[in-house]
């Protein structure tokens, strides 16, 4: 508990996921976890009711903090300026501001290359994350200015390196390192920093796919050169807490890359 303690903090894809030792099991889940255990209070977002509700019971009851839960999807067709716009409303109602925002989820059609990619698998990827990335900072802009707040948005080495089958996805992350590079230079007159995460971590998809498929999972996943996967709330979340601290105040515009050592560029 310290500087956080009462601030609000908007997670968007953070639904409850543990892995088998009961540790968190995704990243928005990890990012969570962190930011309740400093005293925030928590605004997480999501299609799937029943896994936000579960966070909410948990978070809630361990570490004394509330938890908003708002359902809502990003996606092509919909009217998603309003499904943020109604987000933002309900943290600003129920907790009188927001401190935080931090733009996790993400949706992609995986090891589809690109000449046989669909509109619609390409379509899924830039709305849940480019598009939701740009709604939720256009919608958040006034409380952030308000507050000299943080956004910590989340990319991804598949942009970074142009991973094979993942055309849609890269072009999602990519644009929302351009998108946070525009905000970092128009908004720091405003006192908000606005920073990039690539993260790797070890999660419940990844475990999961471990125990089900050994061969394929040693075939293709590769293991960093620290010689592990990064534990979602210790190295992933804790880092997204120290982005939005005065510590890191001056910092804006960067890329952060997660990935015990195989993340290495220029």
């Amino acid at each position: 508990m310290g500087f956080f303690t009462g601030k609000t903090v908007i997670i968007t894809g953070a639904g409850r996921a543990v892995l088998q030792d009961g540790s968190c099991g995704s990243i928005g889940y990890g990012i969570a976890t962190a930011y309740a255990k400093e005293g925030a209070n928590l605004v997480i977002t999501g299609r799937n009711l029943q896994k936000m509700e579960d966070a909410k019971q948990e978070l809630e009851s361990r570490y004394g903090i509330k938890v908003l839960t708002v359902q809502a999807d990003v996606a092509a067709g919909h009217d998603n300026e309003a499904t943020v716009q109604n987000v933002i409303q309900q943290a600003v109602d129920t907790f009188g501001g927001i401190q935080v925002l931090v733009n996790n989820a993400q949706a992609s059609a995986s090891g589809v290359p690109l000449a046989e990619h669909t509109t619609e698998q390409f379509d899924l990827a830039l709305y849940s994350g480019l598009y939701a990335a740009f709604y939720y900072m256009k919608a958040a802009y006034p409380y952030l200015k308000e507050s000299q707040g943080s956004v910590i948005n989340f990319a991804s080495g598949a942009g970074l390196f142009g991973n094979f089958g993942q055309c849609a996805y890269a072009a999602a992350k990519e644009g929302i390192r351009g998108l946070s590079r525009v905000a970092a230079t128009e908004w720091g007159k405003d006192g908000i920093n606005v920073n990039i995460v690539c993260p790797l971590a070890w999660t419940a998809k990844l475990e999961q796919f471990q125990q089900a498929y050994p061969e394929a999972f040693k075939a293709n996943v590769k293991m960093p050169p620290m010689g592990h996967y990064g534990n979602a709330e210790l190295e992933i979340g804790r880092v997204c807490v120290q982005l939005a601290s005065p510590d890191f105040k001056y910092m804006s515009g960067e890329t952060i890359t997660l990935e015990g050592g195989m993340g290495q560029r220029p």
